[in-house]
């Protein structure tokens, strides 16, 4: 999808829609951070023990759980950004497998996303 004049309102849509779901991936970032610090500070003050501690394993799984959310909220936010560098180069919305326009229902829903409906189906989401 290029800046040509007929697509030049479509491309602004898009890139408001990328730039405000980026915006909120960085804002649940920046709540995941200050999640993990609250679960890692809150366990330096008791036993090192997860083992033998009997809210160990549950503390465990928390700062394991929020590490995950963060790592899935990154890759997304990186997925974003790269959506964003193919609608300024003109790449936006054209599958990267087989080279179809991806169906506008689909960017609606996944708007970062890289692949058709089919090819997504083939070789997984993205």
């Amino acid at each position: 999808m290029t800046d040509s004049p007929e697509n030049a309102p479509k491309a602004t849509e898009i890139r408001a829609r990328l730039q405000a779901e980026r915006a909120a991936t960085e804002t649940q970032i920046d709540a995941l951070n200050r999640d993990f610090t609250a679960i890692v500070e809150a366990n330096a003050l008791v036993a090192v023990d997860d083992e033998h501690d009997p809210d160990g394993s549950s503390t465990a799984f928390e700062r394991a759980h929020v590490a995950s959310l963060l790592t899935r909220a990154r890759t997304h936010l990186e997925h974003l950004d790269d959506a964003l560098t193919r609608l300024a180069d003109g790449g936006y919305g054209i599958c990267e497998i087989c080279g179809a326009t991806i169906p506008a229902e689909r960017l609606e829903v996944r708007p970062a996303t890289t692949r058709c409906v089919g090819c997504a189906g083939a070789a997984g989401p993205r």
